[in-house]
Order: C-alpha cells, then sequence, then structure tokens
C-alpha cells in the first residue's frame, strides 16, 4: 500500500513539473500576466509598456494589425509556439503587495505562465520572488533599477530593457567635457530611486564627478518640493541630478526652474516620456542629456514598422518605453517559439541566456550570467517643444550597446558567464 501511495505522488509530481510541456502539445492558450500601471504616478509608463509588449507580438508573428478591427481582433489570431495567447492585464498602481497578490492569483486561479513588468521597480522586485516561489519566468519590463538584475538576481528573471547602469554610463563622457565636478543627487525614494543613485555615484565618480554629500531623497507622491530643492541649493554643487519618474516630474523641474536652481548649477535629468516633456519650461530649450528612446531616432525597419502600426492603431507615436515593451515580446515569442511552446523555466532559461535579435533600437543582447540585456542608448539635445510630430530633439550621438557595459553583480559564477560570452562576441565580431 505504502509503495502504492509512493508511486501514485510520484506520477502526481512529474505531471505538476511536466504539466506545461503536455499542455502545450495539446495547443492550449498561453496566458501571459502582463504587471502594469493603469493608474498611480507611473501610469503614463503602463500604457507605453502596454502598448509597445501588444506591438511587438504582432511583429514577431507576421501579423499587420491594420488588417483587422482593432487590436485585440489581432491578438485573437495570435499564436506561439502553435499556442494561442491570452494576455491578462493587470494594474497594480505602483504597489508592490497589490501586484504580488495579483501575479499569485493570475499563476494560482487563470493559470498564467510568463509574467512581464512592471513600471516600478519595487513593484518588480516583488514580483520576483514570485516568480521563482511558483517557477516561471518574469520578463522586468521596463524598471529599471540594477538591482533586479544584481544584488536581487534570480535565474528565473530577465530583462530586455536597459538598466540605469547605461543611462550614466552613456553620459559620463559628455559630463567629463561639460559639467562641472560637483554634483548633487535628488532621487524618488523608492528602489528606481535608491538604487539609480548608487549606479550614478557608481559610473560618474569613476569618470571624476565628486558628490558634495549623500543623495536627498522624498517621496516619489511628492508635489511640494520646496523643503528639497533648498537642500539642493544649499549643497554648492555645480550641479543637481535628478533621478525621478511619472507625472510628478513636471511638477519637480517647473518648482526647479521658479526656484532659481538653474540659475546656480547645471540641471542634469535623462529626457523623459513625450507628454511629459512637452510640458518643459521653454528654458530647457538646448539642454543635452541621454534618453532611452524616441520613436524619431532610430533608423531601422522595425522600428519604423513599430511607428507605423503604433499610429494606426493608437492615434499616436510610440513613447519611452514604448519599445521597451516591444523588444520584450519579440524576446518572449522568441524563446517560446524555439522550445515548441514550453514555458517551464528549464527550457526556457537556456533559450534566452545569450540570444541576440533585431529590435526597435539595433541589436539586442541578453548577457547569460545575469540575463540583463545590452542595448544602444541615445544622447540628444532639446531642440524644441512643440513640433506637432513630437520631434524634440536633435541627435548627438547613438551610443553602441557595448560601449556601455554595464557591471555585473548577479555574483562571481554567474558573472563568469558573462565574460566568457562577452569574449566569444568580440573573438567573433
Amino acid at each position: 500500500m505504502l509503495r502504492k501511495f509512493a508511486l501514485l505522488s510520484l506520477v502526481a509530481v512529474l505531471v505538476l513539473a511536466f504539466g506545461v510541456s503536455i499542455v502545450a502539445a495539446q495547443g492550449e492558450p498561453l496566458k501571459i500576466g502582463l504587471m502594469t500601471d493603469q493608474s498611480g504616478a507611473l501610469t503614463i509608463y503602463g500604457y507605453e509598456l502596454e502598448f509597445g509588449f501588444k506591438l511587438g507580438l504582432l511583429y514577431s508573428a507576421g501579423i499587420d494589425p491594420t488588417e483587422f478591427e482593432s487590436i485585440d481582433a489581432a491578438l485573437a489570431t495570435l499564436t506561439i509556439g502553435d499556442r494561442p495567447v491570452e494576455i491578462l492585464v493587470r494594474d497594480n498602481g505602483g504597489d508592490p503587495d497589490t501586484a504580488t497578490s495579483q501575479a499569485r492569483e493570475l499563476i494560482e486561479q487563470e493559470g498564467v505562465e510568463i509574467l512581464v513588468g512592471a513600471p516600478s521597480s519595487g513593484v518588480t522586485v516583488a514580483l520576483q520572488q514570485v516568480a521563482l516561489d511558483y517557477d516561471v519566468v518574469l520578463f522586468a519590463a521596463p524598471g529599471a533599477s540594477p538591482a533586479i538584475t544584481g544584488a536581487n538576481f534570480n535565474v528565473n528573471t530577465f530583462r530586455v530593457c536597459r538598466n540605469t547602469y547605461q543611462d550614466f554610463l552613456s553620459f559620463v563622457p559628455y559630463a567629463q567635457e561639460n559639467l562641472g565636478t560637483n554634483f548633487v543627487i535628488f532621487a524618488a525614494d523608492y528602489e528606481f530611486g535608491r538604487a539609480s543613485a548608487g549606479a550614478a555615484q557608481a559610473v560618474l565618480g569613476a569618470g571624476g564627478i565628486n558628490f558634495v554629500q549623500e543623495p536627498i531623497f522624498a517621496p516619489l507622491e511628492t508635489t511640494d518640493f520646496t523643503t528639497y530643492i533648498q537642500q539642493i541649493l544649499d549643497s554648492g554643487a555645480d550641479a543637481v541630478l535628478p533621478i525621478w519618474a511619472g507625472d510628478t516630474s513636471v511638477t519637480l523641474f517647473q518648482q526647479l526652474d521658479e526656484l532659481g536652481v538653474k540659475d546656480q548649477m547645471a540641471v542634469v535629468a535623462a529626457f523623459n516620456s513625450n507628454d511629459i516633456v512637452a510640458l518643459s519650461d521653454p528654458s530647457n530649450i538646448g539642454n543635452v542629456s541621454w534618453i532611452v528612446y524616441q520613436y524619431a531616432l532610430p533608423q531601422n525597419e522595425i522600428n519604423d514598422w513599430l511607428v507605423e502600426k503604433h499610429q494606426a492603431v493608437y492615434s499616436d507615436v510610440p513613447d519611452l518605453f514604448t519599445e521597451c515593451g516591444f523588444a520584450t515580446a519579440q524576446a518572449l515569442s522568441s524563446a517560446v517559439s524555439s522550445t515548441s511552446g514550453d514555458t517551464l523555466p528549464a527550457s526556457l532559461i537556456p533559450a534566452l541566456e545569450g540570444l541576440q535579435f533585431d529590435g526597435p533600437k539595433g541589436t539586442y543582447i541578453i548577457r547569460p550570467g545575469d540575463h540583463q540585456a545590452l542595448v544602444p542608448m541615445y544622447i540628444v539635445q532639446l531642440a524644441n517643444l512643440d513640433d506637432p510630430d513630437q520631434k524634440f530633439y536633435t541627435l548627438l550621438q547613438e551610443v553602441p550597446a557595448l560601449d556601455i557595459i554595464p557591471p555585473c553583480e548577479a555574483g562571481e559564477e554567474r558573472c563568469a558567464l558573462n565574460e566568457e560570452f562577452l569574449a566569444s562576441l568580440e573573438a567573433s565580431s
């Protein structure tokens, strides 16, 4: 009797372990949980992620959404690895507890096999643990905290988008030549701001920048920045580096201007989503900084497709993180297609480690050691704020992916895989 029970238990374990493969063979739907923001400070990024992700899936499948009545109708015809696809979108409002509850429910009750998200780095870090607990793959997008593929690395997490190390690496040559040497950091007090402040100190510090004091932090929901701006003015710095995100960015930069910060020091910050930049003070025209993506910058056929279809489907141009969602969908589609629909991490991880593909920004390379993508970046100058097509920038430099390789912080053994991989890339180039 005990032997029979043990045998039945083993069968049950095997069914659970290989259930996804069996389902794939039967053509059951592939359910993807898209963890995003449709409310809160990061709402604009949430819609960029969602729109880009859906278009990226369609592009990868060779489906033209303009041939259908709606994008949902186009997605209803989509298959990956011979499996129809269902995208289950959840709004977490930037709250990690909400997101983890939603993710568990999606996996346990809805049968979701892959997670994608989120705009908030804090949410993404929380989702990493859910991915481990349930043994599913998480595509981190577009949360940019270096910790996601660094201190908090786990093998179930992949990031096809950049992290903020790549931001600062792309900008440090300009900073060295054109800005003062004494900086102060002002950052949002959550995962993205804290980890990115650390990355800025490491990268810019190595480039000869001195930080006059520890970073100044404020809650992401702040609307009155007066107290913090006074600390910035009192710092005696040559430049302030705001590390901020979301719709409160508009208020922050308005108050920096109103309180005379630009009269005392340079304000050095990444360029944001089009709608946020359009609300900038005209005094910002002429500023130079980095940007993750802007639809008018890349010149390639994939970006042309993205721009054309996005305008047709959503009556607007792609924005800051649309590319991130699109490229994430490309990687997901490539991996699941190569496994014939099997979504078990044991199958997907080898398919994603070292994956190279062409996307909206050019060539994307996923490092095998820490699962961080190497991607190009852009240095631009703000030329105007009123272009009817939102072509706001003059491109100064496209920074190649292999010129801004972020440090690996996933442990010695994992990082050795990156070194071997990059050496093989150099040997084959």
